[in-house]
């Protein structure tokens, strides 16, 4: 058997990939995070599958019922949502299954700053003003930050920083990056990015932490902050540019098209 971990997406059950809907139809268990999967998806699995609700549980308790799984030769769908590769915890349930020597996969979802940036209406890498986009957190009762990770020494790239699990500290994250983005650097929060209730605010670093307390956010959303949020003269990107004579294969505008030999 195998664990599939597979990335639910930010929230609205048909942004799961076309992969990991397939995987999760031939699983004969799911272990999903009820709290934030959305319950459509259920629906998916074979009408015979053991579903188990990871919210509540411990580690210890989420790899029993993997290994157990494994013991009884079921394929599992353990369901995260978003994207495994983001704050999904998956690293420590891997190195679990590998000293049990439970074979396992990883199907990608999206990741909940694509869907924020979606019902933003924004590119976050914008030429000539961002191209860089920082993932990050701040510490607070969670694990805390690696060194050099803090907010005031990431606030010193000018990047775009996406903060996930930080609109409790919307203070506190203004007040860190104000020194390096300034009052009026554009910050937008996106809550339930994709569901049916998403909530978008837009302002700056002046007023969003107002907002996102008046709008009573706690959890389930991103901060975004930089300047590109707001970018409106900016240069043409090379990518499609007339004046380019080749792109960077050496290739003078004619499409790449893979070998159908090979």
């Amino acid at each position: 058997m195998t664990v599939y971990f597979i990335g639910a997406g930010p929230g609205a059950a048909d942004l799961i990939t076309v992969r990991g809907a397939r995987r999760l139809a031939e699983c004969r268990v799911c272990l999903y995070a009820g709290s934030l999967v959305p319950r459509e998806l259920l629906a998916s699995c074979p009408p015979d599958a053991r579903l188990v609700d990871t919210a509540r549980m411990d580690l210890d308790g989420i790899t029993a019922e993997l290994v157990r799984a494994h013991a009884e030769g079921h394929d599992v769908a353990r369901l995260h949502s978003g994207d495994p590769s983001v704050f999904s915890a998956v690293a420590e349930q891997m190195r679990r299954l590998d000293a049990a020597g439970v074979p396992y996969d990883v199907v990608p979802g999206v990741p909940a700053f694509a869907a924020a940036a979606a019902a933003l209406k924004r590119e976050l890498t914008v030429p000539t003003v961002g191209q860089t986009v920082i993932l990050t957190r701040v510490a607070q009762r969670a694990t805390p930050m690696p060194d050099g990770e803090d907010l005031a020494t990431l606030g010193r790239s000018g990047a775009l920083l996406v903060l996930h699990l930080a609109t409790r500290y919307a203070d506190r994250v203004v007040a860190e990056l104000l020194p390096h983005y300034g009052a009026d650097c554009p910050a937008a929060v996106v809550a339930m990015a994709s569901r049916p209730d998403e909530l978008v605010l837009r302002g700056t670093l002046a007023d969003i932490a107002g907002q996102v307390k008046a709008a009573g956010i706690v959890r389930t959303a991103v901060i975004l902050v930089g300047r590109t949020l707001a970018a409106e003269t900016f240069r043409d990107s090379h990518l499609y540019s007339a004046a380019r004579d080749r792109d960077d294969d050496g290739h003078a505008g004619v499409p790449i098209v893979p070998n159908s030999s090979s």
